[in-house]
């Protein structure tokens, strides 16, 4: 009877878990204000001519990553003011590290002047990520 009880409790605190992480996953969440200088590779990755940069930390075997950049891809195509790169950290760990990314993909919304204005782990919502950077962008019909 024991071994039942264990058993259920084990399931219920897989299902917690999960329905927690599911719920986390491409939520967008604004930036923490820390100073903090950028790594050469996001650095050069900034455009100066966009009003925000999506910058994917992404690794080599990494599924979702995939997901991400066919969800961030075509929204800065369509949008204006908006420029989408992609930096696979698998052989560059101490880039991730100096952003705190702890989870790939991590989307990190910047300024051309390298300020971080929202973050997202997991694969990201476009419309939710288009709605939070909508007072930094102007957007053009498409």
């Amino acid at each position: 009877m024991t071994g039942l009880w264990v058993l259920a409790v084990t399931l219920v605190a897989a299902v917690a878990v999960g329905v927690l992480l599911k719920a986390r996953n491409g939520r967008v969440r604004k930036a923490k204000p820390v100073a903090r200088e950028l790594p050469g590779p996001v650095a050069a990755a900034l455009d100066p001519a966009s009003a925000v940069t999506l910058v994917q930390i992404s690794t080599t075997f990494c599924a979702p990553c995939r997901h991400a950049k066919a969800v961030l891809g075509p929204l800065a195509e369509r949008t204006e003011g908006l420029h989408h790169v992609e930096l696979d950290v698998t052989n560059q760990p101490e880039v991730a590290q100096s952003l705190s990314v702890l989870r790939t993909p991590t989307t990190i919304a910047l300024t051309p002047d390298g300020r971080e204005l929202l973050r997202v782990g997991g694969v990201p919502k476009g419309p939710e990520l288009l709605a939070a950077l909508q007072p930094h962008l102007t957007t053009r019909t498409s």
